[in-house]
């Protein structure tokens, strides 16, 4: 059986792990979600454009990454396993069927098969790695379809729940570059930072989850442009943190 996830080789000299939650549109072969496969490229089965982004950014930096390979709506990896939307029965107005018609039983074999795998990997991968930061890698829709009239005006966002030590660092950094930035928006890392609080805030790791309006890497020139934006921050971040500590 395939993971959930592929890996990216690194150097643990870069003191840095990636890890990229929603980086997939992928549905195996034997789950039907009973919903029109054009809505698989939309932000509701995936984060637009973080595959690529993600490559670009951990070849910059020489890190190691770890990228999810299924579609949220199968199992959203960014939740921890006794959330509701773990499995989401809808997402952004569109019902998914073959979620709703999920019992306990088949709900704890999604999780089994797919979640706990995939988070094992990353406990693994700190051990391997030892890195000094983590960063995760999103994108968000410019509007929801539920709520078209709003158009979310960051370019990017920095989410944290209690550790901001990265992002104080960051977000002026990123601000002084003149990109519109965003601090825990377009949503909070107060109530969404499931993968950062199990690796990173409890362990009392650093971390940095990092938010792209996904039609700014919605083609190649838009990934490299913001590798080229991001990796220094991130590397400049970890830097920074590093010279703290001595």
């Amino acid at each position: 059986m395939e993971p959930p996830f592929r890996l990216i080789d690194g150097d643990s000299a870069s003191g840095l792990l990636l890890v990229a939650d929603h980086a997939s549109d992928h549905v195996p072969d034997d789950i039907d979600l009973g919903i029109d496969a054009t809505l698989l490229g939309k932000h509701i089965a995936v984060d637009i454009g973080v595959d690529r982004l993600s490559d670009a950014v951990a070849e910059s930096l020489g890190c190691p990454a770890i990228v999810a390979t299924l579609s949220r709506l199968v199992v959203d990896l960014h939740r921890e396993p006794d959330n509701a939307g773990v499995i989401p029965v809808e997402s952004d107005g569109h019902i998914v069927p073959g979620n709703v018609a999920l019992d306990e039983a088949g709900r704890a074999e999604r999780i089994a098969r797919f979640w706990n795998p995939y988070h094992v990997r990353i406990a693994a991968l700190i051990d391997l790695y030892r890195p000094q930061m983590l960063f995760t890698l999103h994108s968000f829709t410019p509007a929801l379809e539920t709520a078209p009239e709003y158009q979310r005006p960051w370019q990017c966002g920095i989410l944290y729940n209690e550790d901001d030590r990265a992002p104080r660092i960051a977000i002026p950094k990123l601000e002084a570059s003149g990109l519109t930035v965003g601090e825990n928006e377009p949503y909070s890392g107060k109530q969404l930072n499931a993968t950062m609080n199990q690796h990173a805030e409890r362990p009392g790791l650093p971390y940095l989850a990092i938010e792209v309006r996904n039609h700014l890497i919605a083609d190649d020139e838009g990934v490299q442009r913001w590798a080229d934006i991001l990796a220094p921050v991130i590397a400049e971040t970890r830097d920074t943190l590093a010279e703290g500590q001595e």
